[in-house]
C-alpha cells in the first residue's frame, strides 16, 4: 500500500492530514519526529490496556510493539495508546470490586473518544484481562473502523508439591484455611507459586472464555487467542496482526461486517462448549448493543442449550488454556463445532475468509484428550445455562460444566450485600442444605455488579460445594463452581423479587429444566412489594454514582447508553 497513491479522501485521518489548513496539526506530528510519508499514511490506533496491575496486562507492551512494527512494514503508521484496566483477582473481596463491570464501559469509552478526538482509520486493540477484552470489542463495533483484538494471553500454570495449580487454588485455599485443612505454612507455599508468568488466569475463566469468543466472533487472528503471554509466538501473532490490518483498510473490511445475529451465535457456541464464564451472558449482548443488534441473556441462553460442553478445562474440568493451545487451539474446539452443525460457518472474520474457510485445513487431534469431538461430548448441553422463574422473571445464568446434580431445593438464607455473607461463610454460620442469597448487588443497586468469587470459593474449600447453593443479583468470577447463580434479575434495587426474599423461603433451582422459583404465590408476593422500600448506597458522587444512574439490567448486558440502533453516523463515515 503506498501512501502516495493511497487514497484517504474517504478515511476519517484526513481531517488532521490532508490540506494547507492542517498545517497545525501537522506541525504537531513532526515535532514526534514523523515524516512527510508517514503523516500522509493512514494511522492505526493500536490500544492496550497495559499497566502494572496485574500480570494480566504486563506483557501487552511488549506486544504493542509487535503490532507497530507490523503496522509500518504494510505503509500504515502505528499510533499507541493506553486505556485503563479493573484487574479483578485484585479487586475481588473487597469494595474494588465495585469498579469492575464500570471499567469495562470505561474501556470503551475511552478508547472510542482516543480514536475519535485523533481521527484514526483503523485499530488493533490488546487487552489481557476480564472486562477489558469485552470493552476493547465493544469499542471496535461501535466505532466501526477496521479492527484486530489481540489477547495478551495466558499465565503458565504453577506447580504446588507435584501438581497443577491456579489462581483458583489460592482463593479456595483460603476457604479450606478458615476450617483448618490448610496450614499458615502451607497458604503461603501456594501464594508463591500460584502464578510463576505475565498473563491472564490460567483456566476457562472471564479472560479466556472472552479469549476464545474473540475468535469465535471473528475478530482475532486464528490461534492468536491461545499462546500464553510468555510464548515468544504472541509476538508473531501481533506482527501479523499488524499487517493484516492494512488490508481490512484497503478492503474496507469492518467490524459490523463480521459480527453478525450469526457471529454473536458462534460467540455464545464456543463458550458453552468451552465451559466458559457465566460473565459472557452480560459482555456478548452488550457487543451486540453496539451493533444495534437485540441478543440479549435469554438468545445468548438458547444457543447455551443446544450446543454441547467439549473442553475439559478448569474450573470444572483437567486442564488451561495452555493445554489447549498445544493440542491444536481454539480452532480445534471451533473445527468440531463446525463438522457437526454447532456453527455457522459462512460468517466473515478479520482474515478476510470466512470462519469454514480458516478451519479448513484444520485436522481432528486424536491424540490429545482436551477437547472431545462434539459428537462425543463431556456432556450434550452446554457447560452454562440460563434459568428462568418467579425468582427471575428476566433470567438468570448458572455454570454446570463439571457439575453432577443440576437441581437443588432448600430454605433461603439472605444477605443484604457480599461482606455479611462472607463473613457468615468465614465463621461457619450457616446451615447444609440452604440457599444463600446475596442481594443488592445488581449494576445499579451494587453499584458494579460484584463478583462473589471470594465467598464462593471459601464455601467449596469449605467442602459444601455440592451441599450448598448460592444465588444473587450481582456476578460471579469464572472461577466459580458448585450450584451458583448470577444475574438474577429484576435485581434487589429496583424491586426485583430477589428483594422480596426472606430466610426459610424455599427456593427450587433446576438447571436441566432451566427454572428458578421460590415457593410463593403472587398474593403474598404483591402483600410484600407493598412494605418494600428501596435500599440507599453509599455511593452519591463520582463514577459509580454516574453508572448508577445510566446502567441497564443485566439481561441486556448492563449496558449504558442507547447503543447502535440509536445511532445516526458511525465514527468511521464522518
Amino acid at each position: 500500500m503506498d501512501a502516495k497513491t493511497f487514497d484517504k479522501s474517504k478515511l476519517p485521518s484526513r481531517h488532521v492530514t490532508e490540506g494547507p489548513e492542517r498545517a497545525p496539526h501537522r506541525s504537531y506530528y513532526y515535532a514526534m519526529g514523523l515524516t512527510r510519508h508517514q503523516i500522509h499514511q493512514p494511522f492505526v490506533g493500536v490500544a492496550t490496556c497495559w499497566n502494572e496491575a496485574a500480570p494480566c496486562n504486563i506483557a501487552l507492551m511488549r506486544q504493542a510493539q509487535a503490532v507497530k512494527k507490523g503496522v509500518a512494514a504494510a505503509n500504515g503508521t502505528p499510533r499507541e495508546f493506553c486505556t485503563i484496566t479493573v484487574t479483578d483477582g485484585i479487586a475481588m473481596g473487597h469494595q474494588g470490586m465495585r469498579a469492575s463491570l464500570p471499567s469495562r464501559e470505561v474501556i470503551a469509552d475511552s478508547v472510542e473518544l482516543t480514536m475519535r478526538g485523533h481521527a484514526y482509520d483503523a485499530l488493533v486493540g490488546l487487552a489481557g484481562c476480564d472486562k477489558s477484552l469485552p470493552g476493547m470489542m465493544m469499542a471496535m463495533v461501535r466505532l466501526n473502523v477496521p479492527s484486530i483484538f489481540i489477547y495478551g494471553g495466558s499465565i503458565l500454570p504453577g506447580s504446588f508439591r507435584g501438581r497443577p495449580v491456579t489462581i483458583q487454588d489460592v482463593f479456595e485455599a483460603v476457604g479450606q484455611h478458615s476450617v483448618g485443612k490448610f496450614s499458615d505454612e502451607d497458604l503461603d507455599e501456594l501464594e508463591h507459586i500460584a502464578c510463576p508468568s505475565a498473563g491472564a488466569c490460567g483456566a476457562q475463566f472471564t479472560a479466556n472464555t472472552m479469549a476464545t469468543v474473540s475468535e469465535g466472533i471473528g475478530l482475532a487472528l486464528p490461534y492468536s487467542a491461545g499462546a500464553p503471554a510468555p510464548y515468544e509466538i504472541r509476538d508473531a501473532f501481533c506482527a501479523a496482526a499488524g499487517e493484516k490490518i492494512m488490508e481490512l483498510v484497503r478492503r474496507n473490511i469492518r467490524p459490523r461486517d463480521i459480527v453478525t445475529r450469526k457471529a454473536l451465535e458462534n460467540a455464545a457456541a464456543v463458550v458453552s462448549a468451552s465451559g466458559g464464564s457465566t460473565n459472557a451472558a452480560l459482555h456478548l449482548p452488550a457487543i451486540a448493543h453496539e451493533c444495534g443488534i437485540k441478543f440479549d441473556l435469554f438468545d445468548v441462553a438458547e444457543v447455551f442449550k443446544r450446543t454441547p460442553y467439549i473442553a475439559d478445562l478448569k474450573p470444572g474440568g483437567k486442564y488451561v488454556a495452555k493445554d489447549m493451545f498445544e493440542v491444536g487451539g481454539i480452532p480445534l474446539l471451533m473445527k468440531t463445532l463446525l463438522d457437526h452443525g454447532y456453527m455457522h460457518g459462512d460468517c466473515l472474520t478479520v482474515t478476510g475468509r470466512t470462519i469454514a474457510e480458516n478451519l479448513a485445513s484444520v485436522k481432528w487431534n486424536p491424540d490429545q484428550d482436551v477437547v472431545y469431538a462434539a459428537d462425543k461430548p463431556i456432556t450434550t448441553n452446554g457447560g452454562v445455562v440460563g434459568l428462568r422463574g418467579n425468582l427471575a422473571p428476566d433470567g438468570a445464568i448458572v455454570k454446570v460444566a463439571g457439575m453432577s446434580n443440576l437441581k437443588f431445593t432448600g430454605p433461603a438464607r439472605c444477605f443484604d450485600g457480599e461482606e455479611a455473607c462472607f463473613d457468615a461463610v468465614k465463621n461457619k454460620k450457616y446451615k447444609e442444605g440452604e440457599v444463600l442469597v446475596i442481594r443488592y448487588e445488581g449494576p445499579r443497586g451494587g453499584p458494579g455488579m460484584r463478583e462473589m468469587l471470594a465467598t464462593t470459593a471459601a464455601l467449596y474449600g469449605q467442602g459444601m460445594g455440592g451441599k450448598m447453593a448460592l444465588i444473587t443479583d450481582g456476578r460471579f468470577s469464572g472461577a466459580t463452581r458448585g450450584f451458583c447463580i448470577g444475574h438474577v434479575g429484576p435485581e434487589a434495587a429496583v424491586g426485583g423479587p430477589i428483594a422480596l426474599l426472606q430466610d426459610g423461603d424455599i427456593i427450587t433451582i433446576d438447571a436441566e429444566a432451566g427454572t428458578i422459583d421460590v415457593k410463593l404465590d403472587d398474593k403474598e408476593f404483591e402483600r410484600r412489594r407493598t412494605a418494600w422500600k428501596p435500599r440507599e448506597h453509599n455511593f452519591t458522587s463520582g463514577y459509580l454514582w454516574k453508572y448508577a444512574q445510566g446502567v441497564g439490567p443485566a439481561v441486556n448486558g448492563a449496558v449504558t447508553h442507547p447503543g447502535g440502533k440509536a445511532e445516526r453516523q458511525s465514527y468511521a463515515d464522518i
